[in-house]
């Protein structure tokens, strides 16, 4: 299955991501991205974590929504695929909605890697909390809504960002909390399209951004660069 990637990375560094461990928050249109690249990368050892169900207006970019699984909930779809793609895949699943009440069910210190791709600020926030505090390396996905060009998405220091709201929260409490170390995340600096009350998005934008998560986490493995500035 993986003879192709053995040819780029070699023998030595497919056993490493084989036996790497990575956590992914939020399993919607980036995270499901995030999810399908690491396992058609090599990644072995994964944990999802999402509490929703699929829903119609999922169709339109999240990897793992049809038609056909509508109302079900997305980890036990997204485990299943991943399955029907690598059996050796040893992939769990956390179907609840994180909070700061129950974040130690995440028990993140076990992870190599963790892939903030949740949609909540606190959780997010906490996410960069822990995995400073305990030197585990991470990547988190900032906003992909109201966005139509994917070449404005970067990988960058979170301090580093621009045009992006929610990263614009993050770095507030980095200044605030006085956060040392890197907190890497996926941005883009392109301006917001749009105004409406619902998040409008598109199929490209979100899925672009999953698979740059990835790129991270697999360069990071085998010591590629890692910065798109």
């Amino acid at each position: 299955m993986l003879d192709r990637l053995e040819l780029l990375v070699g023998k030595e560094n497919l056993e490493k991501i084989k036996n790497t461990k990575v956590l992914i928050v939020g399993i919607g249109g980036v995270g499901g991205y995030t999810l399908e690249s690491l396992v058609r990368s090599g990644i072995e050892s994964i944990t999802i974590v999402d509490y929703d169900k699929i829903d119609i207006t999922n169709l339109n970019r999240q990897i793992i929504a049809l038609n056909s699984n509508i109302g079900n909930y997305k980890v036990e779809e997204a485990k299943k695929r991943i399955e029907d793609i690598n059996k050796k895949c040893n992939i769990k699943i956390i179907n609840e909605k994180i909070s700061l009440d129950n974040f130690d069910i995440l028990n993140i210190e076990s992870y190599d890697y963790v892939v903030d791709a949740c949609d909540t600020v606190e959780v997010k926030k906490e996410i960069i909390r822990r995995c400073l505090k305990n030197n585990i390396k991470f990547i988190s996905s900032m906003g992909t809504g109201f966005k139509m060009d994917p070449s404005k998405l970067q990988i960058m220091d979170v301090r580093k960002t621009s045009y992006d709201p929610l990263a614009k929260i993050i770095r507030k409490m980095v200044k605030d909390e006085k956060l040392k170390g890197k907190i890497m995340v996926v941005s883009s600096t392109e301006e917001k399209k749009g105004n409406s009350k619902v998040i409008a998005s598109n199929s490209f934008v979100p899925a672009i951004a999953g698979l740059m998560c990835t790129s991270y986490v697999i360069n990071d493995i085998v010591g590629e660069k890692n910065e798109s500035k």
